[in-house]
């Protein structure tokens, strides 16, 4: 199969399909126990995914245990500034710690845009690593955080809480936050088309605290992701996951992006009707009802997404990341129910 044919890649580009495609938003993580023994074996996290081999055994990890239609080079989102020299470190248990958080605007102004050939050159090793062992199975995808919320993390330099610092940085000193983001859309750019010429085959945005900005969002957030899709090799598809933002959808669907993903807190048949069809949506399973290891409510929940959003033009996947607690076997359950529905030709089932 040539990788223009590649199920995802039609959907991406609103083509028919025979069915909604699909992957799931952390697929290697932690709710498979060879992903934990791989941990182990690499001693600390940043050490998995600062290692090309390790980051590309678990890569394809959980396309040996499941049908899935894509592949997501490990990595994380805060590899941006830690090239930028702010000292990620990770804390089991507490998520990421920065050694040297941005809290003036003279750091803004010492940082410099890391070189990914250089600064970045375990993630391009992954990904080219990666997509020689895929061969053509399934499309490879790279990926970045937005420049927002990789801003969040160095403002506040750590994850977790209401990141009240981050927004009272952008309140009381726009003209610095919107430094930061500038140089954070170049970095981000530069990255993920070095990812491109690297062999990935689709590229995501991660705009996980975009929805914290309310109606401040397109100032801090939209402008910014779409300056870097603006600066991005276009051959390839570009996706855009902003959580809590679904308020803007029709302005992310203006910003140059060919896919949407769209949290479980947005029904899929709306957001078809706001965007128009000249956008793929992708989404939107809670990833909670996984847990509830309740075949019947999982099938008839994954169900009503097929129905609210006919293909072509949707891509099934969780509404944010899947969960630590996840029994594998509930994930094949989801993805059986996904393969046995058919393409539908009637409209959407409304909300």
């Amino acid at each position: 199969m040539t990788a223009n044919h590649h199920i995802l890649l039609r959907a991406l580009r609103c083509q028919p399909t025979e069915r909604a495609p699909a992957w799931i938003m952390r697929q290697a993580g932690r709710y498979l126990p060879e992903y934990r023994a791989l941990r182990r074996r690499a001693g600390d996290f940043l050490t998995l995914c600062k290692t090309p081999e390790l980051a590309v055994e678990a890569t394809l990890q959980p396309l040996r245990r499941f049908p899935l239609d894509a592949a997501i080079i490990f990595s994380d989102i805060l590899t941006i500034p830690d090239a930028m020299g702010l000292g990620l470190r990770m804390e089991e248990g507490e998520g990421p710690r920065f050694a040297k958080p941005l809290r003036s605007d003279a750091g803004i102004r010492a940082l410099r845009a890391p070189d990914p050939e250089r600064g970045l050159r375990y993630v391009l090793d992954a990904v080219q690593l990666a997509r020689r062992e895929l061969n053509g199975s399934v499309p490879l995808i790279g990926f970045a955080g937005s420049p927002w919320t990789l801003a969040v993390y160095m403002v506040e330099g750590a994850g977790g809480g209401e990141f009240a610092r981050s927004l009272k940085f952008a309140r009381e000193q726009p003209q610095s936050m919107r430094r930061l983001l500038r140089l954070l859309a170049e970095s981000v750019a530069e990255y993920l088309n070095a990812q491109i010429a690297h062999g990935a085959e689709v590229v995501m945005l991660f705009d996980t605290w975009g929805g914290l900005l309310g109606g401040d969002y397109e100032k801090f957030s939209l402008d910014h992701i779409a300056a870097v899709i603006n600066s991005l090799d276009r051959t390839v598809p570009v996706i855009v996951f902003a959580k809590d933002a679904g308020a803007h959808l029709e302005s992310i669907a203006a910003c140059g992006c060919d896919a949407i993903g769209v949290d479980a807190g947005t029904c899929l048949a709306d957001a078809r009707r706001r965007v128009g069809g000249r956008i793929a949506l992708q989404g939107n399973l809670a990833p909670e009802i996984l847990l509830r290891n309740n075949a019947a409510e999982l099938e008839s929940a994954v169900r009503a997404i097929l129905d609210s959003h006919p293909a072509p033009g949707h891509i099934f996947n969780l509404g944010h990341g899947i969960l630590p607690a996840t029994n594998p076997e509930m994930v094949q359950k989801m993805l059986d129910a996904v393969r046995c529905h058919p393409t539908l030709a009637h409209p959407p089932t409304p909300c």
